[in-house]
Formats: C-alpha cells, structure tokens, sequence
C-alpha cells in the first residue's frame, strides 16, 4: 500500500488579513443660547456635588473580544493543502489553566462614588487571573489512558494535568505535590504511572496514577531529559545531555539495565553509536529506539537490546536538514517526527530517513507556526500529536491522519469520480476529404454563335 498525499507538502503559510472598522463622528455646531447656558450651569454643578443623573452605560453584556486565534477556520489548516488528501489537521492549543467565566463580573453595575467614599464599592473584587497559572515554558508531554495531557513547566514548576476536550486543568505543583528544581521529561506507562526528569535536581521523581509520590532515580544520573516508556519489554529509556549517554532501567523495580553510548565524550564524539546531547528518545510498537542527537544534527536508531541500527539526518537549516533536532516521535505507521528549536519547524520522515512532509517555516504564533520549539508526543490511542513552545508558552494540539484513513479516503474520491464519469461517446466517422484534381479544370470554350442582328 504506497504513501498517499505526502508530495508537494509545501506549507501555505499565508495570513488572512484581519481589518477592524472605525465608528465616524460628526460633530455639529450650534449656537449658544439659553439650552448651552443651562448644560454649562448643570456641568459646574456636577464638578462639586457629583452626578446623580448621569447617563448609565448600555446594561448589555460587554462583547468578548475576538482575536485572530478566533477567526481562523481550523478546519483549513491542514498539510498538505487541497485538493491533496490531508494528513495532519490543526485541532487546538492549550496555554494554561481554563479561563473562568468573566461573563458574571462584567454584568455587575459599576458602584457610586459614594459607595466607593463609604467603602461600601464592590469593584474592587478578587482578580479572577490572581491565581490563574498560565504557561511558562513547557517542555515535556506525555498523555494517559484516560486520554488526558501533561505538560512539565520548568518555569512555572509545576506539571499541568488537562483534559483536550474541556480544558479542565488540574496540576502537581511544586513545594505542594513534590520538590521540584527544573523539570523537563515526561513519561507514562500502561498504568498511569508518571515519570518525571529533573535535570538539575539530577533525579528522576516517580509518581503513581492518583499522583503521588512514589519513588525517586538517582543512580547514575547528571542531566537527565528526555523519557520514554516501552511497556512491552518494561524499559524507561532516559536521555541523559550531561552523560551523552541513554540510560536504561527497569520500569518497575527502577534498577539500572544498561547504558546505549560512551560516556565522557564532553559532547565531541560523533561516531556511530555515541551521542552529543542526546536530548529526547522514542519508542515504537516493536520495541525500537529512537533518539535526537542534538549537536550531532541526526537521529539514531536502535533495536530493543541496545545495538545500533541506523542513523540519518545532516547539518542545515532547510527542510529535511536538522539545526538543532530537539523532540522525536513515532506514529502508530512508523513514521518519525522531529521538532528542530532553531528551525521552528517539525520534520516528518520515513523509517530510511526520507522526508515526506514539514511544519512550520518561520517563528509565529499563528496555528501550525512555533516559536521555541521543544517536544512532540504521539498519542497512539487518538492518533493525536501535541507539540509545546517555550516563548508563547503553548501546546499544540494536531490529528494525524493514517495511512489507512488516507488509503480509504483515497479509495472514496476515486469510486466519486467514477460515478460522476460520462460514458466514453465515439464521435461519428467523417467522410473523407475529397482530394482536388491536380490542376483545375478547363472551362470548355463558347462556340454558340452570338444571336442575329435584325436591325439594320
């Protein structure tokens, strides 16, 4: 079954101008009489005693401000564009906890300035974003069996906890929950079980699926990053960027098992095998490891017992080339994706490294545009990809379509056009073309006697 719709995948990344329309006032003049004389006695009297018959504000609820995040039809954010078949949709972005409703205090009539003397003024209210959380600088993902998303914030210290389909966000904090220092990696398995990287604290915190803390990995560990879990084998693959090494213990007693790379390389090895600041790692469904190695510019690949496979990927700043390969990914149809910080942009490749499609072509913060890339998760379940940006201090939320999807609905526009098809009509057979003579014909001569004249 061959790829369908991974060609001329150029992003359009073209913007909708947004234009806003202005209100023109006309001013009329008039002439100062009796009506002017009284306004100006009625302004002077306000000046000292306040205005108990001013003009109320519309009591309407005030518009929601739009923005252009707003206004963007999602539906048409797609790669590639049409008429290919599209193979990854924009759903949504999430930057911290659900707004409240700010319907309520909107709608509530402004106080006097006597209830604002008498201290009596209800304005001065609790600001419903004092203790709202939004993002910082997201960095890991990771997503459990209840379809629900986390995000590690170094900035914030804290991991959010939200649900896609609402927005409710609960979240692990720091100095409440656990003792975080700069969290970075996430990782879950089939139990809920988090893990979570601590690359200053050295560590590695363990909690169980209500969110407790459980147990701590400290063997071994300098800088770690990047996590994955493979739940067939009970491996917890961890990218260590101080050790150049990825480091592999048992996911459930948390023993070392062994490590992939040579360690102390100070980040100057580039030989196959070995690592300079590997920063994320991923697992596919046959148990295959694959890690970005960021100052190497290229990805490895690795079976489930630690031998090396492969490796693609070279220095530039184009797509296909890596500048500075941060997050990796595979999809449940082998493909891999990776987040380059410097570039902005995610590659999509084949198992042989071949590119088939990017994201992003410039920092933005428009949807399907990143700025401070870091990570990307697939969630196999929803077939979801979530990527997370350091200076908007967003996810990302994508539908990837697979290459099931794409062969059905390949199938579908082809039976569509076969219905819709006139039948082949021959038209009917011309006569032939008549040749001419070689030379004209000769008008044969008059010999018929000009008629008699009679007159005379």
């Amino acid at each position: 079954m061959g790829e369908y719709s991974w060609v001329g995948t150029k992003m359009s990344e073209g913007k909708k101008m947004i234009s806003q329309l202005g209100n023109t006032f006309t001013m009329r003049r008039g002439r100062l009489g009796t009506a002017a004389l009284v306004a100006l006695l009625t302004a002077s009297s306000i000046l000292a005693f306040g205005d108990d018959t001013k003009k109320k504000k519309d009591d309407a609820t005030p518009q929601k401000k739009v923005s252009i995040l707003d206004v963007i039809d999602k539906s048409k954010v797609v790669w590639p564009q049409p008429p290919m078949i599209a193979r990854v949709k924009y759903l949504d972005y999430f930057a911290g906890e659900k707004l409240p409703d700010f319907s309520a205090q909107q709608a509530k009539p402004k106080s006097s300035w006597m209830d604002r003397l008498a201290g009596t003024s209800a304005e001065k209210t609790d600001n419903p974003l004092k203790n709202h959380f939004f993002m910082g600088e997201p960095h890991g993902l990771a997503v459990d069996s209840k379809g629900r998303l986390y995000v590690a914030d170094g900035k914030v210290g804290a991991i959010f906890i939200i649900d896609p389909e609402t927005k409710d966000t609960v979240m692990i904090k720091n100095g409440k929950d656990a003792n975080f220092v700069l969290i970075n990696g996430l990782a879950i398995d089939d139990a809920d079980r988090l893990f979570v990287s601590d690359s200053q604290a050295h560590r590695i915190l363990v909690f169980n699926k209500d969110h407790k803390g459980e147990a701590a990995i400290t063997s071994g560990l300098v800088t770690p990053a990047g996590m994955a879990i493979d739940n067939e084998n009970r491996f917890l693959y961890v990218a260590d960027i101080g050790l150049d090494q990825v480091l592999v213990f048992d996911a459930d007693t948390l023993e070392p098992i062994r490590k992939i790379g040579t360690a102390d390389t100070k980040h100057q090895s580039s030989a196959l095998g070995d690592f300079s600041k590997p920063t994320s790692v991923a697992v596919d469904s046959d148990g295959n490891v694959y890690v970005a190695d960021m100052l190497n510019y290229r990805v490895e690949i690795f079976d489930a017992d630690g031998k090396f496979i492969r490796t693609f990927g070279k220095h530039g700043d184009g797509p296909g080339y890596f500048a500075m390969p941060k997050g990796i990914a595979v999809d449940g149809d082998g493909h891999i994706w990776v987040t380059d910080t410097m570039q902005n942009r995610v590659h999509l490749f084949t198992q042989d490294g071949d590119l088939l499609m990017w994201m992003g072509n410039k920092q933005g913060v428009l949807p399907g545009t990143f700025s401070g890339l870091q990570d990307i998760y697939f969630d196999s379940k929803l077939n979801r990809v979530f990527t997370s940006e350091v200076y908007p201090g967003r996810v990302q939320m994508f539908r990837y379509v697979t290459q099931e999807e794409a062969q059905k609905e390949h199938e579908k526009r082809e039976a569509l056009k076969a219905a819709n098809k006139t039948p082949d009509v021959k038209p009917a057979a011309k006569p032939p073309k008549e040749i001419p003579a070689p030379f004209p014909t000769q008008k044969p001569a008059d010999t018929a006697k000009p008629p008699a004249n009679d007159s005379k």
